[in-house]
């Protein structure tokens, strides 16, 4: 009976994902459908010498060029990555009469689907299944809501819930020893999965971010810094450690994990107010989450929230029982560390790596804008077995290779392909490294330009593409406030690039200008100094052309 009742099952599920979106072919962001190389990859050299010959990404081992081909299948700034946002958002917006009604469209009957669930527990020792769970889904796993979300995630919404358990790997390892060693249920790592998909740049409607999809306030709140050049809520490691104080003090305030949850997402305020003003009587802890969620005081997606998150756990730590199988399951992030006490490009630091661009923005996500804070130092992850070499190359570095992007401020009536062809890039490598959805621009609105894109395809010998166009007068290209931007020989002629550099300790006038290649005289005219001009640390100097 039970074989059977099985079988019934999935076939019902089978059936479910035949109704659903047939899988789209993810695009690396800055690449065509077909896959073609990045300019980066295409060209790795090194900065201090253009004529060496690039790395061959032959010369890496299969296991990195699995994990270089993943990345690129899942750029946290393609086209997946929009429609897995828009499908997140589209799950919060679902209305509860809407649910049942897709639920009753399901060909399993409801029945069946709550016997089977109920089967997952109690089994004797050496039975075929043998998962546990460390939150409480054996209460709850039969709940009409709960049975609801295991046939969404397992019908309709199988190709996303697929792509969910196989990103799961790389993280699984890195939050469940930091749940355990928080003395938290290690199964909370499922509320990631419910609410980002363990896409570390996604970004909700409503401004969330990151695998815990933390609004700026609430990141900042938990230690997380959010400004101008960083924004570590993209951070895996660093949102988690967050995530984990804040649902500790939502727990130790609530005295339960799942109203914990609830408050995680509608906020605290709201759940003190619901407890406040229900009466439920013995119930307390869960109990009193799922008799709140009977009401209308919530959101339909805070009621949701907790049976999507136990539907979550009943599916990802069973995959195989419901018919998720041939899945390509990531492999934990191995790296090595290095500190830049300079801004540098993450582009620069995958030619001193011998790696991609896309590889070290997906090392290292919360450098949004390509490259490291020019105010600060900063911790770069670099691949396994490369922090030596990379330190060294880092030292040697000049002052002029070390960031390869300048800052367009858009002016009136400008367009993404119009600075494009300016500067010699594509539209998509501008939306790539400002994280554009759309083409739209507003003016004044500050554009980070990859240059040493450009650059790369001109030591390429490939060809620059689309003719430039000349700029009306009223647009500006400016270097962002202290960005030790380097002038890029793409630049068209016409426009006004200023190239700026911070001052570091022991730096002098001299200095900077051996640095850059350019006469002393030079530098103290462009900045209005003399030779007995004092300049101080975090001071910013203009460089000239």
């Amino acid at each position: 009976m039970r074989h059977s009742l099985a079988v019934l099952i999935l076939a019902g599920l089978t059936a479910c994902a035949r109704g659903g979106p047939a899988p789209v072919a993810p695009v690396t962001a800055g690449s065509s459908a077909e896959e073609s190389p990045s300019p980066v990859q295409t060209v790795a050299v090194t900065p201090t010498s253009p004529a060496d010959p690039p790395a061959a990404e032959a010369a890496q081992t299969p296991a990195a060029q699995a994990a270089a081909a993943r990345v690129r299948r899942d750029s946290a700034t393609g086209d997946t990555l929009q429609q897995e946002a828009e499908f997140l958002d589209s799950l919060r917006a679902l209305a509860a009469d809407t649910l049942h009604r897709q639920a009753l469209s399901i060909p399993v009957a409801p029945e069946a689907v709550r016997r089977e669930a109920a089967t997952l527990f109690g089994r004797p020792e050496g039975s075929a299944a043998s998962a546990t769970w460390d939150i409480d889904v054996a209460t709850y796993a039969s709940h009409e809501r709960v049975q609801y979300w295991m046939d969404y995630f397992g019908g309709r919404s199988r190709w996303h819930f697929e792509r969910y358990i196989e990103r799961a790997g790389r993280y699984d390892s890195m939050i469940r020893t930091r749940l355990a060693a928080s003395g938290m249920p290690q199964d909370m790592i499922y509320l990631a999965m419910i609410e980002s998909g363990f896409a570390q740049n996604i970004r909700s409607r409503a401004g969330a971010v990151g695998l815990w999809q933390f609004i700026p306030a609430t990141g900042r709140r938990y230690g997380l810094t959010v400004d101008a050049w960083v924004d570590e809520r993209r951070d895996p490691y660093l949102a988690t450690d967050a995530a984990i104080r804040f649902l500790s003090e939502l727990n130790n305030r609530f005295g339960s994990w799942y109203l914990a949850a609830a408050a995680y997402n509608s906020g605290p305020g709201k759940i003190q107010r619901g407890l406040a003003r229900g009466d439920y009587g013995a119930l307390n802890g869960n109990d009193a989450f799922f008799a709140m969620a009977e009401g209308h005081f919530l959101r339909r997606e805070t009621r949701d929230y907790v049976p999507k998150l136990i539907a979550a756990a009943l599916l990802a730590k069973e995959p195989a029982r419901y018919g998720f199988t041939g899945l390509d399951i990531w492999s934990p992030m191995r790296y090595d560390s290095v500190q830049a006490p300079f801004a540098v490009g993450l582009d620069v630091v995958a030619r001193l790596a011998h790696t991609t661009r896309d590889v070290m923005e997906d090392m290292n996500p919360m450098f949004f804008r390509g490259v490291t804070p020019p105010d600060r130092r900063a911790w770069l992850r670099v691949p396994l077995g490369t922090a030596d070499s990379v330190n060294a190359r880092l030292a040697t570095l000049p002052p002029g290779d070390r960031v390869t992007v300048i800052v367009h401020l858009v002016g009136r009536g400008e367009t993404l392909s119009r600075i494009a062809r300016q500067y010699g890039v594509t539209v998509s490598d501008i939306q790539s490294a400002n994280h554009l959805r759309t083409t739209r621009l507003a003016r004044g609105q500050r554009l980070v330009i990859p240059t040493s894109i450009a650059r790369l395809r001109s030591v390429a010998g490939e060809p620059r593409g689309t003719r430039r166009t000349r700029l009306p007068s009223t647009s500006r290209t400016t270097a962002a406030s202290r960005l030790p931007a380097r002038s890029a020989a793409s630049a068209a002629p016409t426009a006004t690039t200023r190239r700026v550099h911070v001052v570091r300790s022991g730096e002098s006038p001299a200095s900077i200008a051996a640095g850059f290649h350019v006469p002393v005289d030079a530098l103290l005219a462009a900045n209005g100094l003399n030779r007995r001009s004092v300049i101080r640390p975090g001071q910013s100097i203009r460089i000239p052309n």
